[in-house]
């Protein structure tokens, strides 16, 4: 069911609501924002206490380390005196320090025994001395240590060989107090050969960390690198390792990797009982060390928002004060308000059904808002009148009339003017849509026009050229045009721009038919691949006349005919009249098809006089086609009597192959190819025979190798030459009869010796 409401019942429901709701949210917002702001003040206050100590104490060692670094300085100069006489002064030296840093419970140096005895040669082995107190008195010690070699301790800071802070300890000599020890080592030329050391005490850290309580419940604690609590509340906890006493805590927050890292890190914890707890770790950075340790800062989180809620106590209190107030002057307004607009609701019903009333009288007296509202409806009526009657107007055709706004936000007003002028727009674009759409119509016209003009005379270039400029001069209601296309001179290479075609162009114009590329308006036209346009046409460029005078164009274009990035000839128009956008458009266009056309009639003017030298060529190719019909059979016969004599050579060479053995000898005699016969005779293998010498093999005396030599040469000069030879073949001899022949090249050139040999043996 929907309920409806008064004015008076929405101001009270709503507005009072809202204000109750929004008043809400903005007290929550500002008390959270407030314990929000108090906890990061606190968080910030905590982290800085725990930065500000651990300076403190990292000053404190600092202080302490810089005494053993000063006295290792120092030590290095033992040098200038023997050393025995050298030891005598370190105590009164120690004694001078120790009395000024009374937290240092001893200092000793450690000397390599191998750089001070020469003849030591073993790698340990130290000389030791030790300046300690005990009740109250200084006493010194001086021994040789480490002769069997050196315990793990030491051994280390030798190899670190800088300076080095030791995990605390329990010392027993103390009473059960914590230290650590400072050292600093004795280097000369880089190479380790004693330590400097200070026994510090670390009960002063445990004071000064009771000190550290920036809430009443908080309370601090001092952790060394490995985890050992140095200084703690809780006697419990005190001298242990946070790994064995919170086992848990420490692998949940990881405290122990974090503080070996050396950065500052917080987090919140929740305890068994379920109070937060913020825990704040600074380092603290010993020396030249890379041990750090860590201060810690443990603080209740309901300490931190104590503040914070007793101001958010008193701040609620206030707002229920406040928002009472707000209730009763809100109710109070609402009737002072109930009561006026319940008038102007009726009038404004009375507009919503479509009753304007002419004369209005309302109480608009004062300035208050209802007041203001009565005579801003008023007026608006008076409004809603004259543009009623603006809109009649509109109706009836009449855009000239004017509407007076009620003000700059007017919003109605501005619409209805706005209507008027759109309707004035869009009256002026309907008469431009037809003015566009007359220049699309002429232009589709003249392509259609000029399309079948160059269908039709695409087989004459003249023609195609005169029918084409006429009808360009006429379309263009121009007066005078031209058409000059591109001649190349086949013998002298010389492009110029002949007219080919004209229009009502007058004598003095028809002197000049011909331009170079660059020259005049057609030659610049070409060389710039674009249109140019003339608005100032010289005196005596042209005369358009007629019979009743002449006068000069005031306007020429010239367009140039491009095909396939090539310029085949220019167009050149005159007029009177200004040549319009559309106009130059439809000539930028047109002139791509007619650079087309007049492509297509040139290739097809060459094409004919191509098909006519083809055709005489046909006729003489046919002649020279008989003649070398003749040749070849003439060429058939001779190949046909060499293809006869090739037969019979082969034949011979096959019969010789089977009858004897042949083979064949390089200029140097080598044997260099050997037929199957003679392989078989001899029972070898081809690649053993290829390479061989002519002498291999042979059986001959002295006598008879000299006679052979000689013959060979004979050979070599070209001669014939046959004898027997006698050859070992696997311990039996063979006698064959032998005939060398030269072979010479077409140069008369000897290449090689062709060996024909016939077994005798048995014969």
């Amino acid at each position: 069911m929907k309920i409806s409401l008064t004015i008076r019942q929405k101001i009270l429901y709503f507005i009072l609501g809202t204000a109750i709701v929004v008043f809400s949210v903005v007290f929550y917002f500002i008390s959270s924002s407030s314990r929000q702001l108090a906890y990061n003040q606190a968080i910030k206050l905590t982290n800085s206490y725990a930065r500000q100590y651990a300076l403190n104490i990292e000053s404190l060692i600092n202080q302490d380390f810089a005494v053993t670094r000063t006295l290792a300085t120092t030590f290095l100069e033992y040098k200038q005196l023997p050393f025995d006489k050298w030891q005598k002064l370190i105590y009164p030296m120690y004694e001078r320090v120790i009395k000024t840093t009374p937290r240092v419970d001893a200092y000793w140096d450690s000397w390599e025994l191998s750089n001070l005895d020469t003849s030591w040669k073993k790698p340990y082995g130290r000389y030791f001395h030790i300046v300690y107190k005990r009740n109250g008195k200084y006493l010194t010690k001086t021994e040789m240590r480490s002769l069997d070699g050196d315990p793990p301790t030491y051994e280390s800071m030798k190899k670190a060989a800088k300076e080095l802070i030791a995990e605390p300890y329990i010392s027993e000599l103390q009473n059960g107090q914590m230290m650590t020890t400072l050292t600093s080592p004795l280097l000369e030329n880089g190479k380790f050969i004693g330590l400097i050391g200070a026994d510090l005490i670390l009960t002063r850290f445990q004071n000064l960390v009771h000190e550290i309580k920036p809430y009443p419940n908080s309370f601090a604690f001092l952790l060394s690198n490995n985890g050992t609590f140095l200084a703690h509340p809780d006697s419990t906890i005190y001298k242990k390792n946070i790994a064995d006493v919170l086992p848990e805590f420490n692998e949940k927050y990881g405290i122990l990797k974090r503080i070996k890292k050396g950065k500052s890190f917080s987090f919140s914890h929740t305890d068994e009982k379920g109070n937060g707890i913020y825990y704040t770790f600074e380092p603290i950075k010993i020396g030249k060390t890379n041990t750090p340790w860590a201060i810690g800062i443990a603080v209740p989180i309901n300490d931190i928002l104590a503040a914070a809620n007793k101001n958010y106590n008193t701040s609620f209190i206030l707002a229920v004060i406040g928002l009472l107030v707000m209730i009763l002057v809100i109710y109070i307004v609402s009737n002072n308000i109930a009561k006026p607009i319940k008038t102007i609701t009726q009038i404004i019903l009375d507009f919503a059904k479509g009753k304007i009333i002419k004369d209005i009288k309302l109480d608009t007296k004062g300035n208050t808002e209802i007041s203001q509202m009565a005579a801003a409806v008023e007026k608006s009526l008076i409004g809603i009148h004259k543009k009623t009657q603006f809109a009649s107007e509109i109706g009836s055709g009449n855009l000239s009339v004017d509407l007076e706004l009620l003000s700059e936000d007017d919003h109605l007003g501005k619409s209805l003017l706005e209507m008027r002028d759109n309707l004035r727009k869009a009256r002026e674009e309907e008469e431009q849509r037809k003015v566009e759409e007359s220049k699309k119509r002429w232009i589709n016209e003249g392509m259609a026009k000029f399309g079948e003009i160059l269908r039709q005379n695409n087989d004459n270039l003249t023609l195609l050229s005169q029918e084409l400029i006429k009808n360009l001069v006429w379309h263009l209601n121009a007066s005078v045009g031209g058409i000059f296309l591109l001649n190349e001179d086949s013998e002298t290479g010389d492009k110029t721009f002949d007219m080919v075609a004209m229009f009502a162009y007058d004598r003095n114009r028809l002197m000049k038919r011909s331009y170079h590329f660059a020259e005049g308006i057609i030659g610049a036209c070409a060389a710039e691949r674009d249109v140019i346009i003339l608005k100032e046409v010289p005196q005596d460029y042209i005369e358009i006349t007629s019979g009743l005078g002449g006068i000069n164009p005031n306007f020429i274009i010239a367009v140039p005919l491009i095909f396939e990035d090539q310029v085949l000839g220019v167009i050149e128009i005159a007029s009177l009249q200004e040549f319009k956008e559309h106009e130059i458009e439809f000539l930028k266009d047109l002139s791509n098809s007619i650079a087309s056309t007049l492509n297509s009639v040139k290739v097809n003017t060459l094409t004919a006089e191509l098909l006519m030298k083809s055709k005489e060529q046909a006729e003489m190719m046919a002649a020279q086609e008989e003649e070398m019909r003749q040749n070849m059979e003439e060429l058939q016969a001779t190949q046909e009597e060499a293809a006869r004599r090739t037969f019979e050579f082969e034949s011979l060479i096959n019969a010789l192959n089977t009858a004897a053995f042949v083979m064949e000898y390089d200029t140097n005699g080598y044997v260099v190819n050997i037929n199957d016969g003679y392989l078989n005779f001899l029972g070898a293998k081809r690649e053993d025979i290829i390479g061989m010498h002519y002498s291999d093999g042979l059986v001959l005396s002295d006598e008879e190798k000299k006679s052979f030599d000689k013959t060979w040469n004979e050979i070599l000069n070209g001669k014939t030459h046959k004898h027997k030879t006698k050859i070992n073949l696997l311990g039996k001899e063979y006698t064959l009869l032998e005939s060398y022949t030269p072979t010479f090249d077409q140069n008369g050139q000897l290449v090689k010796i062709l060996k024909i040999a016939m077994d005798i043996s048995n014969i």
